[in-house]
């Protein structure tokens, strides 16, 4: 396993960058893209504190979620593909790797959570194979926190990337999926969704091998 315990934080830049996703025609979704450089929200740490050490955070971006673990002194590792966004998650002490979820991960089989909040059940626009591929690097009794759309606001899959500054990362397939839509998905994967709530307007899921 990878060491990620007590990394060395260092103070947040009070300038965050402009972020968004954008499409192949450069226009915007509607994803709060800013938030993700900002420190995590109340909603996101009372999510968080279903999280059990050591931690995957897929799909981390600048590692606010990575982040808000170390300072609770749990274990914690983000990946992202984005390099503009793990430069910034390192410029602040966070342990962040430049890996893709399906490339080989330290502590595969070990992990005793993934994260996949923002939406990032929605990452490579193939929601089964994401979470049959989180499942591999769970350690038995592992779980999944995910967070979804609003009923009603799920989307078709379409290539994005996340651009920082004016400056687009990769770009990769990307999909939307509402509360719905994850009970099948995990009951395809054969996981369980062992509950699914709202808190403050935002949509959660929690699921167990």
């Amino acid at each position: 396993m990878t060491a990620v315990t007590a990394p060395r934080l260092r103070d947040r830049d009070s300038t965050p960058p402009f972020a968004a996703l954008r499409d192949v025609a450069g226009i915007a979704l509607r994803v709060p893209a800013d938030r993700w450089f900002a420190p995590a929200e109340p909603v996101e740490l009372r999510t968080l504190a279903l999280a059990i050490g050591p931690v995957l955070d897929i799909g981390c971006g600048p590692g606010r979620h990575v982040r808000a673990l170390a300072e609770q002194a749990i274990p914690a590792l983000g990946i992202d593909i984005t390099e503009r966004a793990l430069v910034h998650a390192r410029s602040l002490g966070v342990p962040v790797l430049a890996r893709c979820v399906f490339d080989a991960l330290p502590g595969a089989g070990r992990w005793r959570t993934a994260l996949l909040l923002d939406g990032n059940i929605g990452i490579g626009g193939d929601p089964v194979r994401l979470l049959a591929r989180a499942c591999e690097l769970l350690a038995p009794g592992g779980r999944i926190l995910v967070e979804v759309e609003a009923p009603g606001c799920a989307s078709e899959v379409q290539p994005v990337s996340f651009e920082i500054d004016g400056a687009a990362g990769p770009m990769f397939e990307w999909v939307a999926i509402d509360p719905d839509g994850l009970a099948g998905i995990v009951a395809e994967v054969g996981l369980r969704l062992e509950r699914v709530w709202c808190d403050t307007g935002r949509w959660f899921g929690l699921i167990t091998r």
